[in-house]
C-alpha cells in the first residue's frame, strides 16, 4: 500500500509540473503567474490560523512555521480531527504545508491562473515552476487516503529541486 501511495503522490505532483511544460508549448498566453493580492494573503493567513486554533484546542500544540509542522499535520490526520468532507479545513492544512515549502525551499506564494482557473501556488520565483500545496493533502484525504505528510513534503521538495536556483558551492 505504501508503494501505491508513493506512486499516487508522485503522479499528482508531477502532473502540476508536466502540465506547465505542455502549456508552455501549446499556449503560453493562457498562463499567468502574479503576486498574491491582499485578499489572497489574508485568506492564507486565516487558513493557517484555523489549523493553529485546531492544534491548540485539540492537541495542545501550535503551528510553528518549521519542520515541526509536518508532525503536527500528521497528528491531525492520524486523529481524524478533520473529516474528509471538510474541504476548507483540509485545504487549510495545505496552506500550512505551503508555508513550510516557502520557508525551507525559498519558494514564493503566487497566484497561478490558467485555462482551468485560479489557484494559489508556491513557485520558484521568476519561473513557471509551481507546486499546489493547498490541494496536496485535501485531494487525497477527500477520497479516504490516509496521507503521510512527511512523504508528500519530501516528494514535493524532490520534484521542485531541479528548478531551484543554484547556490554558490552547491
Amino acid at each position: 500500500m505504501k508503494k501505491t501511495l508513493f506512486c499516487a503522490t508522485c503522479c499528482c505532483l508531477l502532473l502540476g509540473l508536466a502540465g506547465l511544460a505542455a502549456r508552455a508549448d501549446s499556449d503560453a498566453q493562457a498562463l499567468k503567474i502574479s503576486d498574491l493580492g491582499w485578499m489572497d494573503r489574508n485568506h492564507l493567513r486565516r487558513q493557517v490560523d484555523s489549523i493553529d486554533e485546531l492544534a491548540r484546542s485539540q492537541l495542545g500544540a501550535q503551528v510553528r512555521n518549521s519542520k515541526d509542522d509536518l508532525q503536527l499535520l500528521q497528528r491531525i490526520v492520524n486523529r481524524g480531527l478533520i473529516g474528509k468532507d471538510e474541504r476548507l479545513k483540509l485545504q487549510a492544512m495545505g496552506a500550512v504545508l505551503g508555508n513550510l515549502l516557502v520557508q525551507e525551499l525559498g519558494l514564493k506564494w503566487m497566484v497561478y491562473e490558467d485555462e482551468m482557473g485560479r489557484s494559489r501556488a508556491v513557485c520558484v520565483e521568476q519561473t513557471e515552476h509551481c507546486l499546489f500545496p493547498v490541494t496536496m493533502l485535501s485531494r487525497r484525504m477527500e477520497v479516504g487516503i490516509m496521507v503521510n505528510v512527511r512523504d508528500i513534503y519530501d516528494n514535493a521538495a524532490e520534484i521542485i529541486a531541479p528548478y531551484l536556483p543554484k547556490q554558490p558551492f552547491d
